[in-house]
């Protein structure tokens, strides 16, 4: 019990963390407000309140992370030339994404003229479509990678049981992660779609709000402590 609690606490510790716990806020919300609506209007009109300012405090709350994407190229690049060009545009959409976030709060919150507020969304959310298609090519290569790689190791007859074992685990282990990464890569691009280009599949409310928890479930399983 106190190991789960210590895990929680390094959890909720990370922006991350924070950040996905007020995503489940948010859409957890959003699934209720859909599911109130007819039958409890003012049930539906403060989750509704609870949505909008969960959505509001994530955007507050990810002030300045848009250069994360220069430090994560920074630091690793990219093992060959071709992972790299990924690399850059898969960060240089998540930084367009994040950047132009900030001026959608600002409207939202009544310091920038509203008008703007559309026009900052469909930019944040292109450069969000932009960067999940990259990550999820980035991820699909590493996978493909580790698949070859567990079946060399598998078949080879120079490394003992054990290390076998051990390096098996460990791009197993690998491969669920990068799983995660692509589930919620994929949720939250039919999130950005729904802002680019408006459709009753995407701007649904269920699919909005499962979208929402895949994304942030996903993130809180990568990011829960290990």
């Amino acid at each position: 019990m106190n190991d789960k609690v210590d895990k929680l606490v390094i959890f909720l510790a990370k922006r991350d963390g924070i950040d996905k716990l007020v995503k489940t806020f948010q859409y957890v919300s959003k699934l209720l407000v859909w599911r109130l609506e007819s039958a409890n209007p003012n049930a539906a009109h403060r989750a509704k309140q609870c949505e909008v300012a969960s959505g509001l405090s994530r955007k507050a709350f990810r002030a300045g992370r848009f250069l994360t994407g220069f430090n994560a190229l920074r630091r690793n690049p990219g093992p060959t030339p071709a992972f790299r060009v990924l690399s850059v545009f898969a960060n240089a959409g998540e930084m367009v994404y994040l950047f132009f976030d900030h001026f959608l709060w600002l409207s939202r919150i009544g310091v920038l003229d509203a008008k703007f507020a559309r026009r900052m969304s469909f930019i944040s959310a292109f450069g969000e479509s932009v960067g999940y298609v990259f990550f999820c090519v980035i991820e699909y290569i590493m996978i493909k990678e580790g698949i070859e790689e567990e079946r060399r190791i598998k078949k080879s007859l120079l490394s003992e049981t054990k290390e076998k074992g051990d390096e098996i685990k460990k791009i197993k282990v690998d491969r669920v992660m990068r799983l995660m990464a692509v589930s919620a890569n994929l949720a939250d691009l039919i999130i950005a779609i729904a802002d680019i280009e408006p459709n009753p599949f995407c701007n649904h409310a269920i699919s909005l709000g499962i979208s929402g928890l895949v994304s942030a479930w996903a993130g809180w399983y990568r990011n829960w402590p290990s």
